[in-house]
């Protein structure tokens, strides 16, 4: 397990990378992508009610003939049903008696913060669930949650990348004053979704210096905040990829910052990006800029 465990909370162990089975795998079958993560090395296996992945996830335990104390699996209620309806069926397809984590999915299903998170610790307390947690929560709501808790959360699953990095640095400083683990999902995206952006040159030299790829580095950079890796490929190359990133040296300060400063100027074709880009070259506020504001806005809301 290259990349080891971190100790929740509770006492309990996870994983520190997880192989993720949402995104472009919902409704599909994963049963061959989660068997060649496990084999790749991957021990924690990541769900949910709404991925429609969780039968086909049970397929890959059952067919790897592992013990189940050598496998971490984490699924999620979904507000798809009520949240004692949703464990026992996601149980059921899983075919195991007992998950790892369970976490609410979204605070959008959440009626009653209180009430629902009184359901979340009798799972506990049965049983179903060695650890449980949230997913997507902001600082507000993660707040609104301590407050109410008997039992803490062990986990908040969040999208967490260099260029969101400064609107959760409260929300990481505050999880991690209450022992709860921030996991990442969708760190990738400076490379997937905004190349060509800020982050591309500290990334870049960090890659260079360590002889390592911009992939690794973006994982590394997530480490080095204390954040744990829900990541996801159907190409081998790119699980093994992920998992050699405990092998390389660790990033430099100057390094971290670096990438830190150059997220907070914002993704390619954002608005913050386009204010950066602003204040570089001195434009002066004023009718002109009030006309550049209002069209941007205009064209951005057509997609």
């Amino acid at each position: 397990m290259p990349f080891g465990t971190v100790e929740l909370n509770d006492g309990n162990e996870m994983p520190v990378i997880a192989f993720g089975t949402g995104s472009k795998w919902k409704g599909q079958d994963v049963t061959d992508y989660v068997l060649q993560a496990i084999e790749t090395g991957f021990s924690h296996i990541d769900t949910a009610q709404w991925y429609k992945t969780e039968d086909s996830v049970g397929r890959a335990i059952h067919d790897s003939a592992l013990d189940r104390s050598d496998l971490f699996i984490t699924t999620k209620w979904s507000g798809l049903t009520s949240i004692s309806e949703a464990i026992h069926n996601s149980l059921d397809q899983l075919g195991l008696k007992q998950v790892d984590l369970y976490l609410i999915h979204n605070p959008a299903f959440i009626k009653d913060l209180e009430a629902e998170w009184r359901e979340f610790e009798k799972i506990k307390d049965a049983g179903l669930a060695k650890s449980i947690g949230v997913s997507n929560f902001d600082l507000k709501q993660l707040q609104d949650l301590i407050k109410v808790a008997k039992v803490k959360p062990a986990v908040n699953q969040i999208l967490f990348h260099p260029y969101n990095y400064a609107e959760n640095k409260e929300l990481l400083e505050f999880s991690a004053k209450h022992g709860i683990i921030t996991e990442a999902y969708s760190s990738l995206q400076p490379i997937t979704k905004y190349p060509g952006g800020p982050v591309d040159e500290p990334v870049n030299a960090a890659a260079k210096r360590l002889s390592a790829s911009p992939v690794q580095v973006l994982l590394s950079w997530v480490r080095s905040k204390g954040v744990t890796i829900v990541t996801t490929s159907s190409s081998k190359e790119h699980l093994q990829e992920y998992l050699e990133t405990a092998n390389i040296p660790p990033l430099t300060a100057e390094e971290i910052a670096a990438i830190d400063e150059a997220g907070a100027k914002g993704p390619p074709g954002s608005f913050r990006q386009w204010r950066n880009n602003m204040y570089k070259t001195r434009f002066i506020w004023g009718p002109a800029m009030l006309l550049q504001i209002v069209g941007y806005i205009y064209l951005t809301s057509r997609g």
